[in-house]
């Protein structure tokens, strides 16, 4: 593999801390963390999407990605995980474009719903406080957040997700070396 990009320059330290964001990304949905130490990734990947899937991808999570051969060779290389071609087969859906639709996802099942995927999308920015009006779990009253970059229908795809709850796909929205989550009983309307 001559030429791969390395991972993350203290690989225990560095995972841990992109670990920690998107957990409290997951429990605060809509609030954005930046991640200290993500990885360089090959291209088109961002380095918060790099960190993301490091963090979180393994040989027992299914990967399918958009981002191309260099970015999918990184992706086995460092994480170890199996790629899939079809995006319902995956555990993890990394979109560096056009995502796959989420009802076509994996949305768990009624005994585990915990299996459900992941999209990880990729975007051109995140900011708080304007934009989407996000309710539910893990926010008091409302929290704003702006999402430069979601894909057209994503909302009208969102609220169809969100109905299915317990079942349904969690997002993880990737910016530069940001993230913010949208657990899946999250509901958003426009700002």
């Amino acid at each position: 593999m001559n030429g791969l990009l390395p991972g993350f320059v203290d690989p225990v330290a560095d995972a841990q801390s992109a670990f920690r964001a998107v957990l409290e990304a997951m429990a605060r949905p809509g609030r954005v963390q930046h991640l200290p130490h993500p990885p360089a990734p090959p291209s088109p990947l961002s380095p918060a999407a790099g960190a993301v899937l490091l963090a979180l991808a393994d040989a027992g999570t299914p990967l399918w990605l958009d981002a191309g051969a260099e970015a999918a060779g990184w992706a086995v290389f460092h994480a170890g995980c199996p790629l899939v071609e079809n995006p319902g087969a995956a555990a993890f859906a990394l979109a560096t474009g056009a995502p796959p639709a989420l009802a076509s996802l994996d949305p768990g099942t009624d005994e585990e719903p915990q299996r459900a995927a992941t999209l990880i999308l990729q975007v051109a920015s995140l900011a708080e406080g304007r934009g989407w009006h996000l309710s539910g779990p893990g926010i008091e009253h409302e929290h704003r957040l702006e999402v430069q970059g979601a894909p057209d229908g994503f909302l009208e795809a969102w609220a169809a997700n969100r109905a299915r709850f317990p079942l349904g796909v969690d997002v993880i929205l990737c910016a530069g070396e940001c993230v913010a989550a949208l657990p899946r009983g999250v509901a958003i309307r426009e700002g």
